[in-house]
């Protein structure tokens, strides 16, 4: 795994937009938080450029987060929106001109397609936290969250509001992000591989048997048969949210494994920055995941 540089107030950090068109208010509000935070930041003019509802066509997407890993002046990436779109780039990166220019690239929701393709293909470190559109809602805590993950710090994250539906202890590489878009990477050549993982999942606006479909999928192509345990994070505005504890008990039931849901990262205005790629411990006896 690629050790990266911390990423400082001062630093410069260079904005991509692999997935879709953003709103401009939005877009401007993030930059402003991450310039009051003493951040210097690069947005390339390509990341303006439309094309349907994506930011323009796929190699310009693609070109864009070249450009920001190969550049020594910039020292870190924030994507400009999720949506969808990431998954149309991923053979127009250069995996090994990435690997050898190791930075912190951060993003969630459709992002995590190329965050778990990240640590698969570059064996780089990634942070599953804000996109820039959703930083100028963002609570104090998911602000600060952001800022220390920057830093290189591997804070313990306590859990102690959420729910435990399998207790244990596990260790594994931490893994994951948005389910749907998980799903999605299933049969291509970036199916992610979880094993010997403590996998992490949340998602938004996906009604509950979406959810049961989509896991029962991925259980069914192997993808849970090595893992060591699961998180979950928030499932905003799904349909029948209360169904989903029992569909993750019946999924997971028979691997052995700790399961516990409600961390509070993902689709919310609390969305707390997970430092991934990274061996952790999960214990539910102290609630606990713990960078080691």
């Amino acid at each position: 795994m690629n050790k990266l540089k911390s990423i400082i107030r001062g630093s410069t950090i260079g904005i991509c937009a692999p997935a879709a068109r953003f709103n401009g208010h939005d877009f401007q509000r993030g930059i402003q938080v991450l310039e009051e935070n003493g951040f210097k930041v690069v947005v390339p003019a390509q990341v303006h450029e439309k094309k349907r509802y994506l930011a323009g066509e796929d190699r310009r997407r693609a070109c864009t987060i070249m450009s920001l890993f190969s550049d020594p002046l910039i020292d870190g990436i924030i994507c400009a929106r999720g949506g969808f779109g990431t998954l149309r780039i991923l053979d127009h990166l250069d995996w090994n001109v990435i690997r050898h220019h190791p930075k912190p690239l951060v993003g969630f929701s459709d992002i995590s397609a190329l965050l778990l393709t990240l640590i698969q293909q570059a064996n780089l470190p990634v942070i599953h936290g804000p996109n820039v559109t959703s930083l100028g809602n963002a609570s104090e805590e998911t602000l600060r969250s952001l800022i220390s993950a920057l830093e290189g710090n591997l804070e313990r994250i306590l859990l102690d509001r959420t729910r435990v539906l399998c207790p244990g202890r596990g260790r594994g590489r931490f893994l994951g992000g948005n389910l749907a878009t998980i799903s999605h990477l299933l049969g291509t050549p970036f199916e992610p591989d979880f094993s010997d993982g403590i996998l992490f999942l949340e998602d938004r606006g996906e009604p509950a048997y979406k959810i049961d479909r989509m896991l029962t999928q991925m259980k069914m192509a192997g993808l849970f048969d090595r893992i060591k345990g699961v998180v979950t994070g928030t499932f905003k505005d799904c349909d029948h949210e209360a169904y989903i504890p029992e569909i993750l008990q019946e999924t997971f039931a028979g691997y052995g494994i700790p399961l516990v849901s409600g961390l509070e990262s993902g689709h919310d205005r609390q969305n707390l920055s997970l430092s991934m790629g990274y061996p952790v411990e999960l214990n539910t006896l102290d609630h606990s995941l713990t960078y080691i």
